[in-house]
């Protein structure tokens, strides 16, 4: 039997942290919230948590959001509708002025305080908190057993990480009984992450199969009891990784649940970048054809893509998209993406566009010399992002060699040596970038 059957889900609430300003993933977060940002050509970033939330029967799911909510708001109604007799839903909860308070959210621990007025009147008992720019796969009732078990008032999910990765993450030792006993954020020196190596002893225990030296780093995903959040949150602290949790477990049981899977925070431009391409793998990390644990999204019913003497390597294609007579090597193409005769695609993520442009609009562009939506003819673009909605003309070339690692440049960036293409941007034909 699953472990999913030996919990009680309908008494489980969960949280997704729509994240900030997303300054990370810019230009991408110019006109969207972090978790609104697509996703391996179909999915968005918000589906991976939600959709984890639902393969482990949690279907009481709030989504925190407070900059640039419009798309996401709208990926989300139009998504996640449950039935009217399991009680399910995906409901935001955006930053919002009150008598009480009238600022925003100061971190995610204040996030949270803010909104337990909305909470109140919901039958739960655990309450798991995730971030919304993580790409994983987990099934949140083996977290939810190892609270149970350990009586734990609050429990973190952690990951085993090599030294220089830890120097990245807040960084869990623990004890024999898997309870944490102390939380470093981000440590730097060598004494301090000396002190933090789990022991290689403890590594069967903790199922652990690496030879290598590894530290616990948290993964930003909680379960709490109900009391337990209430109580934490009587205070003004307002993260929940540097202020909550490192005072908790002083003065409350506070344990480990080791988490073995692939696990990648996707907030930067290079990372996301490199899991959207990695999906391009053979073997990919994250496998999105697994579907004893699905990733949902938006059906938007689109017909299948249309290759025309295409040669294509390594490649996801998405729904709704016409490729004539291109070249594509390790590109992920986005859903409705157009790309034109003798156009070379390399290691490009296209976010693909919200629609199909009608002959009217055209020949409307045409008429004021501006390219029609998508890629244009004999263009050469490697190592980009292409965001939703571009006009890309003919003979373009885009690329960040020779080039600074960050770049503010005329419709367009460069971020970590990667060009992006902003959204609706207009690329005219000869362009060289």
């Amino acid at each position: 039997m699953s472990k999913r059957h030996l919990i009680d889900t309908s008494r489980v609430l969960a949280i997704v942290m729509g994240g900030g300003r997303g300054s990370r993933l810019f230009p991408l977060t110019q006109d969207r919230s972090k978790p609104a940002v697509p996703l391996v050509g179909k999915y968005r970033i918000v589906d991976i948590p939600i959709s984890n939330c639902i393969n482990s029967g949690i279907t009481k799911v709030y989504l925190l959001t407070q900059f640039n909510s419009a798309s996401l708001h709208r990926h989300i109604s139009q998504s996640y509708k449950f039935d009217h007799f399991t009680g399910g839903f995906v409901e935001l909860l955006a930053a919002e002025q009150t008598l009480e308070g009238e600022s925003w959210y100061q971190g995610t621990a204040d996030a949270v305080r803010k909104n337990l007025v909305h909470l109140e009147n919901q039958d739960w008992e655990y309450c798991v908190i995730l971030s919304g720019d993580q790409l994983y796969r987990m099934d949140f009732s083996e977290v939810l057993e190892t609270h149970i078990e350990t009586k734990a008032d609050l429990t973190v999910a952690t990951l085993p990480v090599e030294r220089e990765a830890a120097k990245g993450f807040g960084i869990m030792q623990i004890d024999n009984n898997r309870r944490i006993t102390r939380f470093v954020e981000k440590p730097q020196e060598d004494e301090v992450l000396d002190s933090l190596v789990i022991p290689s002893s403890n590594y069967e225990d903790l199922g652990i199969k690496a030879q290598n030296e590894l530290l616990l780093a948290s993964m930003g995903i909680y379960v709490f009891k109900r009391k337990v959040l209430d109580e934490l949150l009587e205070n003004d602290l307002t993260d929940f990784g540097k202020d909550i949790i490192p005072n908790a477990i002083t003065s409350h049981r506070v344990f480990s649940h080791v988490f073995q899977g692939y696990w990648e925070d996707i907030g930067t431009i290079c990372s996301y970048f490199e899991a959207n391409l990695d999906s391009t793998s053979e073997l990919p990390h994250f496998n999105f054809f697994d579907m004893s644990s699905p990733m949902y999204t938006r059906a938007r019913f689109l017909p299948a893509s249309k290759i025309n003497g295409a040669g294509i390597d390594h490649a996801v294609i998405s729904d709704g998209c016409i490729i004539s007579w291109a070249q594509i090597s390790h590109s992920v193409i986005g859903v409705r993406s157009t790309i034109s005769p003798g156009t070379r695609l390399h290691r490009v993520i296209a976010l693909g566009n919200d629609y199909f442009e009608s002959a009217e609009s055209i020949e409307q562009h045409e008429e004021k010399g501006l390219p029609r939506i998508g890629i244009g003819a004999n263009c050469r673009i490697d190592n980009a992002i292409i965001d939703k909605n571009a006009r890309i003309g003919d003979n373009v070339t885009i690329t960040p060699e020779g080039k600074d690692e960050n770049v503010d440049g005329d419709n367009y960036y460069i971020r970590d040596g990667i060009v992006v293409i902003p959204k609706n941007a207009v690329i005219p034909s000869g362009t060289v970038i």
